[in-house]
């Protein structure tokens, strides 16, 4: 089966596509809030669920097979604009952006974002080449729960304060030549895959 989600999805010219990479260990609701948001504000035609083989900054020892997680994350998404893809597991690629330079570099004409929540914008400063990453694709920064002051204290906003564009121009961001980027406030979801694992943890012992 997971043959079939090693190649990227298929994309013309002139979509709009969002990117919204991370390990989905497991995938939750929380993930789809984010996901309906960005669909919606950003009016994007597609979202690639970018399910990694692993992030080499986590300690992947918890980390459940590929196959498994790209089954979970089929199960939670109804909207077919959710695009489920393991391409990167085939990519010679280890970092992000390495990863969204190899996928620009083969979908000419396409208007990537890529998406994140508040609480990764908090450490963005510290990914591998994060400037490179503001710089191949304008990117949507959404809010957590406890992360929102991230807009305001995260090394990486003030770096690029200049380039935010408001909100309200959010249908705008992926046609907005990079660096630019947007936060979008709204309802909030508290699930996380950390949350989600501890309490499996201690199902377990129970």
């Amino acid at each position: 089966m997971i043959k079939n989600y090693l190649k990227m999805p298929m994309t013309e010219s002139g979509q709009r596509i969002g990117l919204f990479g991370g390990s989905f260990n497991p995938p939750h609701e929380g993930h789809v809030h984010v996901c309906e948001q960005a669909l919606r504000r950003l009016q994007l035609d597609q979202i690639w669920w970018l399910v990694t083989p692993g992030n080499p900054l986590k300690d992947t020892s918890n980390l459940a097979p590929l196959e498994k997680r790209i089954e979970a994350c089929e199960l939670i998404t109804v909207d077919p604009r959710m695009k489920i893809t393991a391409c990167e597991a085939t990519m010679p690629t280890r970092y992000t952006a390495d990863t969204l330079q190899y996928i620009v570099e083969r979908n000419t004409g396409v208007n990537f974002v890529w998406i994140m929540g508040a609480d990764n914008l908090g450490q963005f400063h510290h990914w591998e080449r994060w400037r490179d990453i503001a710089q191949s694709m304008p990117f949507v920064v959404l809010d957590r729960p406890g992360s929102t002051m991230a807009l305001h204290s995260s090394p990486a906003a003030q770096i690029l304060s200049h380039f935010r564009i408001d909100e309200s121009d959010a249908s705008l961001l992926s046609s907005t030549k990079a660096p630019a980027w947007t936060f979008l406030h709204g309802p909030r979801n508290s699930l996380s895959s950390t949350l989600i694992r501890q309490k499996l943890a201690r199902q377990k012992k129970a």
